[in-house]
């Protein structure tokens, strides 16, 4: 009798290969990391081939899993078209992202919805969470993942940040001189934040630097320029925590979440891979 592969089972073996995770991809499917494994399992036993490398850090694909990774988007995209009859249609995602919170996931994002659908057009919008709220409530956007602020309710926890008050490793505070910060400018949550904690705790600080984004904030704070209140998530290697050693009050943390309106399969999917994404940053395969 001739072996058949499964469609699900081969849609698993590539969440698995686009997510780098069983945790993740079982989270995707709706589904329990030990039913990800066993479909994976029978596909390699179907195949005789050993398609990936399971370690504490990371699962990732042999040389076989590489070779059938292209035969099994083959696969899964002649079974879309048999299904529906035709190619499928382009369709449009509309995302909105808190500037504080896109982090170093944007890019392995975008790089997993690609490869989860070519045919999945992405509008991606970076802002401040309030305006981002305010635009998925207006019907404007489809989905959006923001910091959670006031008594919002609702969404999904995406994962938890920790701030911390960043600066270059070169960089000095003249003794009696106010604190320079770089923040975005309001209605900025985290600028709110900051300001709020450095008023209550009575230390003076002058804005040095206000960006039209994070990128530029953290290149000011790179530069020497100031201090940048940020989540330790998205601080890159180059900025070091000088909270403990000035002394600055804690900011405390941030969750932040995904509120979203889409029910469309292929949208959820690609949502679900979303929220994959993020908690990488923190969890385990």
């Amino acid at each position: 009798m001739t072996a058949t592969l499964d469609i699900a089972t081969v849609q698993a073996f590539l969440l698995v290969a686009d997510l780098q995770s069983f945790t993740r991809a079982a989270e995707a499917l709706g589904t329990t990391q030990a039913a990800v494994s066993l479909k994976l399992q029978r596909l390699e036993t179907l195949l005789g081939k050993r398609l990936v490398e399971r370690s504490p850090r990371a699962v990732r694909l042999t040389a076989d899993g590489a070779g059938f990774l292209d035969r099994a988007r083959v696969l899964i995209a002649a079974h879309d078209r048999a299904l529906s009859g035709e190619a499928p249609a382009a369709q449009s995602l509309s995302l909105g992202i808190s500037d504080h919170a896109a982090g170093p996931e944007l890019v392995p994002l975008l790089e997993r919805l690609h490869a989860m659908s070519s045919n999945l057009t992405l509008a991606v919008t970076i802002g401040f969470s309030r305006e981002m709220q305010d635009a998925y409530d207006a019907g404007e956007l489809d989905a959006v993942i923001v910091r959670q602020e006031g008594s919002r309710r609702g969404g999904e926890k995406l994962t938890e940040d920790e701030f911390g008050w960043f600066a270059s490793r070169r960089f000095t505070l003249p003794k009696g001189e106010a604190l320079p910060l770089a923040t975005l400018a309001p209605p900025c949550g985290v600028r709110a934040v900051a300001v709020r904690a450095l008023d209550k705790a009575g230390l003076a600080w002058r804005e040095r630097f206000v960006g039209g984004g994070v990128t530029a904030v953290v290149a000011a704070a790179l530069a020497g320029l100031a201090i940048a209140p940020l989540a330790r998530r998205i601080a890159p290697p180059g900025l070091v925590d000088i909270g403990p050693a000035h002394k600055l009050p804690k900011l405390g943390s941030s969750k932040v979440m995904l509120h979203s309106k889409v029910s469309d399969p292929a949208k959820l999917a690609a949502l679900r891979a979303v929220a994959a994404t993020f908690r990488s940053a923190a969890g385990a395969n």
